[in-house]
């Protein structure tokens, strides 16, 4: 099988945090560092000192526990990426494999726009269509239990969403679940990390680019270095 890793299964948020990126973002340049400058400084409100920093991020978006359990797939063919955009690069390179997809989102398809042109909401969805891979499970994050908003939360709804979506010969390909076992490494064939910086804290880059360098990801698509950025 392949292993998708979206970051925003462990950099996300906690429940009614209004300006969080999981109730939607456009996903452009602005929304993928400067937004959250404005959300530290939303946080920091007119304190002097000390001065605003990423830690200001941290009660409402913080770093849920887990990813450490990742470094486990060291060995396995590594890449990381800036988005679920370019996964298609990826899923040629290994073509025809189930997928197992740690994410806060399905990427089953969009709402909005040309749902036939690929985007970061819609990966998973093109390429089951397209037979590039076989079975896909999205994997929520466990925090997902206590946000309703969430996609995660509630399982069922999700699901009958998706039945407006999808044709029911692709949706019979598809398992939603919250939480569980990870695969051992020797079953695994690749694994993909995908940094989607529009829903991930800058203070968790640091955490994102160790265990890139633990897999020995290589670059698919040049991920945004924002740890030396300052909000």
């Amino acid at each position: 099988m392949l292993l998708s890793v979206d970051w925003d299964a462990f950099s996300g948020t906690r429940e009614l945090v209004f300006d969080a990126p999981i109730w939607g973002t456009p996903d452009q340049d602005h929304d993928r560092l400067d937004a959250w400058r404005t959300r530290a400084r939303r946080r920091a409100g007119q304190r002097v000192t000390p001065a605003v920093s990423w830690a200001d991020l941290e009660p409402d978006f913080p770093l849920y526990p887990g990813w450490e359990t990742l470094t486990r797939y060291a060995g396995v063919p590594a890449f990381i990426t800036l988005s679920h955009a370019d996964a298609w690069g990826w899923l040629e390179q290994f073509p025809g494999h189930d997928i197992l997809n740690l994410d806060s989102h399905h990427d089953l398809s969009s709402f909005s726009g040309d749902r036939a042109r690929l985007r970061p909401g819609n990966w998973a969805g093109l390429a089951l269509e397209a037979g590039l891979v076989g079975s896909y499970t999205c994997q929520y994050p466990e925090w997902h239990a206590d946000l309703p908003v969430a996609e995660g939360h509630d399982l069922e709804r999700t699901r009958s969403e998706l039945g407006d979506l999808l044709s029911p010969a692709v949706l019979d390909r598809v398992t939603l679940a919250r939480g569980g076992r990870l695969p051992e490494p020797a079953e695994v064939r690749s694994v993909l990390l995908v940094q989607s910086p529009a829903w991930t804290s800058p203070a968790h880059d640091g955490a994102l680019w160790t265990l890139a360098a633990t897999l020995g990801a290589q670059a698919l698509c040049p991920a945004l270095d924002r740890r030396q950025s300052v909000p």
